[in-house]
C-alpha cells in the first residue's frame, strides 16, 4: 500500500472517531482509539515508538517518540489543542527527515470539523 492509500484510510478512521466522540478529549485517548482501529483493519501500527537521532558518529537514543507509525510509511502526530502552532508541521517534517519517511499527518482532534484539523506534511513524496 502506498503512503497516499494509507493516508486515506487513516483520515477515514479519524473522521469516524471524531464524529462519534467529538473534540475535547486528551490526545492519549484519540491516540489509543486510532491505534486500536488501525490494528483492527489489519495494519501494522507502532505506538509511542522511540526513535534515535544520529549526529556525526554518535547515536542519541533520546531522539523523540512518534505517536503512531503506520506500515513503516506514515508518521502520525496527534494533537488536541485549541490551535496548532506554526512549529508543529515543522516538527513533523523534522521527524520525517530523521526517519527517512515521506508522509506525516498532523491531526488535531480539537476542531469542530476534523477536516480542518488534518495537515499533510511531506518529505520528498
Amino acid at each position: 500500500m502506498t503512503e497516499n492509500e494509507l493516508s486515506k484510510i487513516i483520515v477515514d478512521v479519524c473522521y469516524k472517531i471524531h464524529t462519534k466522540l467529538g473534540p475535547g478529549l486528551l490526545e492519549s485517548v484519540y491516540e489509543a482509539i486510532l491505534y486500536y482501529e488501525l490494528n483492527e483493519l489489519g495494519l501494522k501500527v507502532e505506538r509511542q515508538k522511540t526513535l534515535p537521532v544520529y549526529w556525526k558518529e554518535i547515536v542519541l537514543d533520546i531522539g523523540f517518540r512518534a505517536d503512531l507509525i503506520v506500515e513503516d510509511k506514515v508518521l502520525i502526530e496527534i494533537k488536541s489543542v485549541a490551535e496548532v502552532s506554526n512549529v508543529h508541521p515543522k516538527q513533523v517534517l523534522t521527524y520525517l527527515k530523521i526517519t527517512n519517511m515521506k508522509l506525516g499527518l498532523l491531526i488535531n482532534f480539537n476542531e469542530s470539523y476534523i477536516k480542518d484539523g488534518i495537515k499533510r506534511v511531506v518529505n520528498n513524496l
